[in-house]
């Protein structure tokens, strides 16, 4: 009876393909056009091992988060799972972790979003753009799942369509077919393959884990497939594809410039045409970046409205957010805290000194690795699991610990973690709280139950 309630909430309207274009959608961001820069300039040429390590451990992850949702499809995704394997605590902790953290996430999206209009438009205030893609963003959300779909499909093109437009570029630049440019080289020894040694590669993990980020997203509307049996082949379909085009990518700008002019303010696939005679090229991915952006910050939206939803109905969240108005059935009080917090994070991020509210991003950036780690946590109880299942899912729990132990030593990612973790402290008081509160409630519900028996029945 559960698993029918679960599924009659939705609308089983998606294919496995549409999931796996949604997923390529809400994962291919900034964290790859861009952030992956910075992943370069800590791990030299190693970073493609980096790639390679977040791919096994993402595809660990969608694939037990994927077989969950064949076996028992419930909207909150991790969220309700991990109720489901440790109780309400699990549920409300997974599910408060990842609306705070994919809230301040977005409004960084709508801050870069912002510096990436202004290359075109200098005189426009920030603020002004990082306002305008917002409200774009929540009317998206607004529209519903088709205007969501349709939207999301179409830029999921588009980024798949730049990518190969840089390889398309690339290999004609390799074959000596471009005027300009320098002799490609692949690193040939150890030293050049390891500039930074196996502490750089190890901090340049958390760079690839973030470029593969979006994976829960699509956890969240694997319960609109027509066939929820299909998740698996979906995820496995779209890391695989994602995994390659990545490590090519890379790999083909690192054969094209040395790993050292590699800037993180710049795209590394801009740096790696920049010899070349091609002036249209900047404003090509800068426009790829806008579309990036936007597109993950959508899924993001959508994913955290859902989120706050599923919280409302199982009382871990005032009632009020899962009441859904107009003939759209628009979750509209969910979506007006969301949109409260979005408008909190853009102030923040604009306000706040550069280097802090970076600290504070990545540090939400690393508690959605948290709870990646939990949806591997929850398999463990949930699925009934071989022995290859185990050691895949140890394999994934221990490459999320890496990736998150890694940023203790970078100065950059450094505060992030310690940021992550005082998030995951006031979370944890707050359950400890809320835990009293519940225990209090179900006294006095079974007192009352208690009453209700002991009064004699009226006499008909």
């Amino acid at each position: 009876m559960e698993h029918t309630k679960h599924r009659k909430r939705t609308e089983n309207t998606l294919t496995w393909w549409q999931l796996a274009l949604l997923g390529v959608a809400s994962t291919i961001g900034t964290g790859y056009f861009l952030g992956s820069s910075l992943g370069i300039r800590l791990g030299g040429p190693a970073v493609l091992i980096s790639f390679v390590l977040a791919a096994i451990a993402t595809f660990i992850v969608f694939d037990v988060l994927a077989r969950m949702t064949a076996e028992d499809p419930r909207e909150g995704s991790f969220r309700s799972y991990a109720k489901k394997a440790y109780g309400r605590w699990a549920g409300f902790s997974s599910g408060w972790m990842y609306w705070c953290s994919e809230v301040l996430i977005m409004g960084s999206q709508m801050t870069a979003l912002a510096i990436f209009s202004r290359f075109w438009f200098p005189a426009v205030p920030m603020w002004i753009f990082a306002a305008g893609y917002a409200v774009l963003g929540l009317l998206v959300i607004w529209i519903g799942n088709k205007g969501f779909d349709r939207l999301e499909n179409v830029l999921a093109v588009i980024k798949v369509a730049a990518i190969v437009m840089f390889l398309v570029i690339a290999a004609a630049a390799l074959m000596g077919w471009l005027s300009g440019g320098t002799q490609p080289k692949v690193p040939a020894t150890a030293g050049e393959w390891f500039p930074t040694g196996a502490l750089g590669l190890w901090s340049s993990l958390i760079f690839a884990f973030y470029a593969f980020g979006g994976i829960e997203v699509m956890g969240v509307m694997a319960i609109r497939l027509k066939d929820p049996k299909e998740a698996p082949k979906s995820g496995r379909v779209m890391i695989l594809l994602l995994s390659i085009v990545y490590v090519i990518s890379l790999g083909l700008s690192l054969m094209m410039v040395s790993w050292r002019q590699f800037s993180p303010e710049k795209s590394p696939f801009v740096v790696a045409l920049s010899s070349y005679d091609l002036p249209f090229i900047p404003h090509i991915f800068n426009a790829v970046l806008i579309v990036a952006g936007f597109s993950t910050m959508v899924a993001s939206l959508y994913a955290v409205t859902t989120m706050l939803v599923t919280l409302s109905e199982d009382k871990d969240a005032p009632k009020l957010f899962a009441k859904k108005k107009f003939k759209r059935k628009t979750p509209v009080f969910a979506l007006g805290l969301t949109a409260g917090g979005l408008i909190v994070s853009i102030v923040l991020s604009l306000i706040m000194p550069g280097k802090i509210y970076e600290f504070l991003t990545t540090g939400a950036g690393l508690m959605l690795l948290y709870n990646w780690l939990f949806i591997l946590i929850s398999a463990g109880r949930i699925l009934k699991l071989s022995v290859w299942g185990q050691i895949k899912r140890y394999t994934g729990m221990l490459l999320i610990v890496l990736a998150v132990a890694g940023t203790a030593f970078h100065h950059t990612s450094r505060p992030g973690l310690w940021i992550s973790l005082a998030f995951a402290a006031v979370i944890l008081i707050v359950v400890l709280i809320m835990q009293y509160i519940w225990r209090k409630a179900e006294k006095r519900q079974k007192e009352h139950g208690n009453d209700s028996r002991l009064r004699p029945k009226p006499v008909r």
